[in-house]
This record gives C-alpha cells, sequence and structure tokens, in this order.
C-alpha cells in the first residue's frame, strides 16, 4: 500500500459521517471547497471529512468561519467526479483511513489543511474479516426505525449484503445525532461499530420522530 500523505484538506459538516471503503456523494459549491476539490484532483485526490465540535457552531449555518472539529475524521479518495454547467462539483469520496489531527496548517485557497496522523488506523486499508453480529437482530431494529420513518428498503438486498457493506451503508445513511455519527466513526472495530449501531437504532425507534429530527439530509 502506498502511503498515505502527511497533509490533508479537510471538509467540515456536521452530521455527515464517512467511514473506510464507505461512499459519500457531495456537492461542492463554495469557493474555498471548490478550490480545494481543484487541488485534491491535481494531486492525492483525498479529502478529509470532520465535523464540526459543536455542531450549533458549523460553517454552513452562521456559525465561525472555521469551528473547532473533532479530532478523528475519515479520508476519502475522489473516485467520481464531474462538474455542472453553474461551476458546482459533483463528487464522491471512498474513503480510505481515519486519521486523527496532528496540528491545523495555514489556510491554503481559504480551505483548511491539517497534518494526519494515520498510524492508530493502520487496520482501515487492509481487508477486514466478515463481522459477527447479530444479524437477526440487527434487521428486526431496521426494520422497526425505517418503518416508523417510512423508508423504502430492499430487504432482499439488505439480507444478502456482506456484513461490512451493511454496517457501514446503514451508518453512513441514518440520520444520527453528529456525536453519535462520531461514535460510530470512532468504534474500535466493525464489532463495536456494529453493537453500536443496534443501539442507536433501537434507542431511536423508542423515541417519538419530530419534523425537525426527519427534515432531510443536509449535504
Amino acid at each position: 500500500m502506498a502511503p498515505l500523505p502527511d497533509a490533508i484538506p479537510i471538509f467540515p459538516l456536521t452530521g455527515v459521517l464517512l467511514l473506510p471503503r464507505g461512499r459519500l456523494p457531495l456537492n461542492i459549491f463554495e469557493p474555498r471547497y471548490l478550490a480545494m476539490t481543484q487541488d485534491a484532483l491535481g494531486g492525492e485526490r483525498l479529502i478529509g471529512m470532520v465535523q464540526p465540535s459543536d455542531p450549533q457552531n458549523d460553517n454552513r449555518g452562521g456559525g465561525q468561519m472555521n469551528p473547532p472539529v473533532y479530532p478523528i475524521g475519515c479520508a476519502g479518495r475522489i473516485t467520481a467526479f464531474s462538474e455542472t454547467d453553474d461551476g458546482r462539483y459533483l463528487i464522491t469520496l471512498t474513503g480510505v483511513s481515519r486519521f486523527r489531527i496532528r496540528e491545523e496548517l495555514p489556510l491554503l485557497g481559504g480551505y483548511r489543511r491539517v497534518t494526519a496522523d494515520w498510524e492508530p488506523f493502520a487496520r482501515d486499508r487492509e481487508p477486514s474479516p466478515e463481522p459477527g453480529f447479530d444479524r437477526d437482530r440487527f434487521a428486526r431494529a431496521l426494520k422497526g426505525y425505517f418503518v416508523q420513518r417510512q423508508i423504502s428498503a430492499d430487504w432482499e438486498a439488505i439480507e444478502k449484503a456482506p456484513g461490512e457493506h451493511l454496517l457501514t451503508s446503514i451508518a453512513m445513511l441514518c440520520p444520527f445525532e453528529a456525536s453519535e455519527k462520531q461514535a460510530l466513526l470512532e468504534a474500535a472495530d466493525l464489532e463495536e461499530r456494529a453493537r453500536l449501531l443496534v443501539a442507536l437504532i433501537e434507542m431511536a425507534t423508542i423515541k417519538p420522530t419530530t419534523t425537525e429530527e426527519t427534515g432531510g439530509t443536509r449535504h
């Protein structure tokens, strides 16, 4: 495996989770992130996804320009790219590895960069064994969650999906709180992530839903 770079750009977004081998579509339109994407395409094609540590202080929602972020994120490689007629970039990031922020570097083209410590997450780049988790319990919890939120699903495909792909996709797609998303990201391994994901889904099904909670995705 080729070594990962010491410095990477970061894209802070509240409630947006990228996991290793997950696929995250993004609509890029702010000038600084257009510059970030252009530079990434001309280099390592890596972008680090991180969450602001205070969900109310998000650079999309009237908070400060460069809010504090959680120390752990996940880097993705640009694996799909297109440009719209109005100058936006539509990209897909495929998760490569988590990282810990060592320090933040000076802005470049208006976007943020950090030095990344990859060592604690070296296993992210290795093939993962099939995770051992209770798929029947997971499926029951997920069906209740989807029914409550009126989400349709291809249950035959879900039942046949490899364990890691299933856990990664559901963890990334479900509209959990930012702190819950971060906990899923920081889980030590797939088994721990599976246990946490089932617990979050089961807890969510016993909480009353609100318009705010089901208002749609944020990216």
